[in-house]
């Protein structure tokens, strides 16, 4: 099976994933919704590392967020999926993940 249709595949069963609980941590929402794609160590899969080092690491914090937010390329949109709050949750642990939590 090609890979770009095992990363569809996934795409589509991450989008029809529950939501995570109104108040899940950060780790929790990215475990739930992120890992998959990126790891659990956020170094990549599927989709692209996000963690230390990485381009996501030298973005601000509303590229991160819009990127959650819309989406971008094969990465779903969660718009629908979880709330700013929750967005700002998973923010904040890709940050701490990366070291640098006072960017943006």
């Amino acid at each position: 099976m090609p890979r770009s249709l095992i990363a569809a595949c996934l795409l589509v069963l991450i989008a029809c994933a529950d939501p995570p609980p109104p108040d899940a941590s950060g780790q929790e929402i990215y475990q739930q919704l992120c890992a998959n794609c990126h790891a659990e160590d956020l170094n990549g899969g599927v989709g692209p590392a996000i963690g230390a080092g990485s381009n996501s690491a030298a973005q601000d914090d509303e590229f991160l967020v819009l990127t959650i937010t819309r989406g971008r390329g094969p990465m779903p949109s969660f718009d629908s999926t979880l709330s700013d709050e929750q967005i700002a949750r998973v923010v904040e642990f890709m940050r701490a993940e990366q070291g640098s939590a006072d960017s943006g």
